[in-house]
């Protein structure tokens, strides 16, 4: 027999944390790694190490594969299409991961499909820039189109001179030097919100709870499922619009869309607009590892496969995910005795990375019944592995 095999270009802990359950469907996992220690080629046997934008490489990789699929949007459209050329499905498809890869293509088509966002206009120079920052408050947020992630390439603009930062953007936008500008209103939201779908290229599509998702300089710290005081109606609303995202984009795979949480206009249940995309498993959906019946990443595997999705029911009231962002430690496997002394129910996630100021080295997932008490743990057993003193009473 031979197993269906899932090439994945990409090598970081989104492919690592594909593999146990590839293991466990008995599937063959295939990655393109970007070093020979990176995170996933610890973890995946089959791991060649190549560029995401080598066309040789991919077409390596693909070779006898049945699916390709990424952990990262920054595929070149041509190195996609040559895989296409070549018989392989590719999952998302390139039509649609188009719209992960360049926020301008993004919110035209969103716009189009009566999906709910920011008001936004393309910046073609800074003087576009100050029209749209006088119609919208004196206050805008600036983005990249392209490249940008975890807070990079976006940057808020309040009135008074433009910062350097964007003026340099808008010049190498007008060079042709770098990716293009949008600008987008700055939403004064009540919190993050998060909606992960999985959709199979037969159009089965499944959502997990809607959870909130807080942040930190722009990068996902902690993620609380489900999203505590949530209005049914807006959770209802907020899983509609990951649906038709999902269906009208044709996204394959998993889909995370990001969304604020923001006050009706006619006072009635809060209104969500939908922020940012990624299509394949996210950092908002770590806690399905351990906190629903399937998780993100043996979904991702059954959707790109086209086989049944799992059931997404949560299996505790509450599961909170806390990311380890940097540490004072060298090795953060030394903090393991303490971690799991201290809370033996945590479940612990490293990636095998090398420490780096506010790196995401690994998370931690914490399930229960009483939300404060979850919270308060999974916060205590990733500061532990930061290197940071934890309260007796078990507090970061």
């Amino acid at each position: 027999m031979t197993p269906p095999t899932v090439a994945v270009v990409g090598g970081g802990q989104l492919a690592r944390m594909m593999a146990a359950p590839a293991v466990a469907l008995g599937l063959h996992l295939r990655v393109l790694a970007e070093a020979v220690d990176g995170s996933a080629a610890q973890a995946v046997a089959d791991a060649p190490v190549g560029a995401a934008a080598d066309v040789d490489a991919v077409l390596a990789l693909v070779e006898g594969a049945d699916v390709l699929t990424f952990e990262h949007e920054h595929v070149p459209a041509a190195v996609l299409q040559a895989v296409a050329d070549r018989g392989v499905p590719v999952r998302p498809g390139p039509a649609a991961l188009v719209h992960a890869q360049d926020k301008a293509e993004m919110r035209r088509r969103l716009t189009d499909l009566g999906v709910p966002c920011p008001r936004w206009a393309p910046v073609g120079d800074l003087t576009d820039l100050e029209r749209f920052r006088t119609e919208h408050g004196g206050r805008a947020v600036v983005k990249t189109t392209r490249g940008g992630y975890d807070g990079k390439g976006v940057r808020v603009v309040g009135p008074g001179p433009v910062p350097a930062e964007v003026v340099g953007w808008a010049d190498a936008a007008a060079a042709g030097t770098g990716p293009a500008l949008i600008a987008e209103e700055l939403v004064p939201f009540r919190r993050e919100l998060a909606a992960l779908v999985a959709r199979t290229p037969s159009g089965r599509t499944v959502v997990w709870p809607v959870v909130e998702s807080v942040q930190r300089d722009g990068v996902c710290a902690e993620v609380v499922a489900p999203a505590p005081d949530l209005d049914p109606v807006t959770a209802a609303r907020a899983e509609e619009v990951a649906r038709r995202v999902a269906e009208g984009l044709d996204v394959t795979g998993v889909l995370a869309v990001e969304m604020f949480e923001v006050p009706a206009p006619d006072g009635g249940p809060p209104d969500v607009l939908v922020n940012e995309l990624a299509m394949r498993p996210h950092n908002s959906g770590h806690w399905t590892i351990d906190g629903a019946v399937t998780s993100q990443f043996e979904q991702h595997l059954r959707a790109v496969l086209d086989l049944p999705l799992g059931d997404v029911a949560p299996v505790a009231r509450w599961t909170v995910m806390a990311n380890v962002l940097g540490s004072t430690l060298e090795d953060l496997t030394d903090a393991l005795p303490d971690v799991l002394r201290a809370d033996p129910a945590a479940k612990v996630h490293l990636y095998g990375k090398a420490v780096r100021p506010g790196r995401k080295l690994g998370h931690v997932n914490v399930s229960g019944d009483d939300l404060a008490d979850v919270r308060a743990r999974a916060r205590a057993a990733a500061a532990r592995l930061r290197g940071e003193p934890v309260e007796s009473g078990g507090t970061a």
